[in-house]
């Protein structure tokens, strides 16, 4: 039964090198595959990049838990 895991990992690991190879075909990443994306944005001077620890309320760790950004009461009985 070991027999056949080992062969059939190799197959597999064949199959894997004749893809990455090229033997089916060029890769999807290979080129552009939609060469006039950047041509259709709609004003892509106005885009802006922000670090990810502005872009959202993130804890530091280490540090203090951020404030929650809710109101609370009591409840009345």
């Amino acid at each position: 039964m070991l027999r056949w895991l080992i062969a059939i990992l190799f197959l597999a690991n064949m199959l894997a090198f004749v893809t990455v190879r090229g033997m089916f075909g060029p890769a999807p990443l290979a080129g552009a595959r939609e060469p006039n994306h950047l041509n259709r944005q709609i004003h892509p001077e106005t885009l802006k990049v922000q670090p990810v620890a502005e872009a959202a309320d993130l804890a530091v760790v280490g540090g203090p838990a951020p404030a929650p950004a809710i109101s609370a009461s009591e409840l009345s009985q």
